[in-house]
């Protein structure tokens, strides 16, 4: 039966603890973009890191857990990503960086930002979770654990193009990642649900401009939930992307790498 290839100490990048994760660099640009991705196979967001090239290195690593990143086992919280990320910034001497968190990965985004934005310059959030904003019983982010692949499929992406399609047609090392992220996802987000129940009440701590982008047919977030989340902020910006889902990054990466490298946010 065919597995994943984690990374280790010889092919892997140490960002703390003795934590070696997969990490992927595109470009030399003057200023430094650090992704970090949400739960889906980051080989689909090349366009997007490519787009970004343009003007940043442009640093990508899989969450441990995710891709080929391993996780150590008492690593089971979005607290612990935040801080193993922001420790590895402040050991490489990263700074003004553009801090871009991608569903998922805007979670973990938002959690560093409240901790210290001393080393970031902006913040851009896409498609983010990670944030209650309604009623304790609004339902704001669709049970991706319950749902089927084909619902997933439909509510993730607008354009059918993008979508898996049947499992047993895939891949075979697509669909063990995709396996393995759903279960790092669960284990960082089971309960509460994707969400950091306090985290609302800390985001006016966040004191560098932020974008928030979402998809205008993002099935998983609403776009009124992106609304009401840049609001939250006190220095923030809301651009809706058409005919995106969830993942703008993958079905309409020249308009958001645009919107990223705007100068004014």
């Amino acid at each position: 039966m065919q597995t994943i290839k984690l990374v280790d100490a010889r092919d892997g990048i140490e960002i703390g603890a003795g934590i070696h994760l997969d990490v992927r660099t595109v470009g030399t640009g003057p200023r430094t973009a650090l992704v970090l991705p949400g739960a889906e196979r980051t080989d689909e967001d090349e366009a997007f890191l490519a787009a970004l090239s343009a003007e940043f290195t442009v640093v990508m690593p899989s969450h441990p857990g995710f891709g080929r990143s391993p996780r150590p086992s008492w690593c089971t919280s979005v607290d612990d990503l935040a801080y193993l990320y922001l420790g590895w910034l402040e050991r490489t001497g990263f700074t003004d960086v553009t801090l871009i968190g991608l569903q998922f990965g805007g979670w973990v985004a938002m959690e560093m930002a409240v901790r210290s934005c001393a080393r970031l310059s902006r913040l851009v959030l896409v498609d983010s979770v990670g944030v209650k904003l309604g009623d304790p019983t609004d339902r704001e982010i669709a049970d991706l654990f319950a749902a089927s692949h084909a619902d997933l499929d439909e509510w993730i992406y607008a354009d059918p193009a993008f979508r898996m399609g049947e499992l047993s047609q895939a891949p075979e090392d697509a669909v063990l990642e995709m396996a393995r992220n759903e279960e790092a996802l669960a284990v960082y987000g089971w309960q509460p649900y994707l969400h950091n129940p306090r985290l609302s009440h800390w985001l006016w701590q966040i004191s560098v401009p932020t974008l928030v982008a979402w998809g205008a047919r993002d099935g998983i977030v609403a776009h009124e939930y992106g609304r009401a989340l840049a609001d939250r902020f006190s220095d923030a910006r809301f651009e809706l992307i058409e005919d995106a889902g969830h993942r703008p990054q993958v079905e309409q990466p020249e308009q958001l790498a645009k919107l990223v490298l705007a100068a004014d946010l």
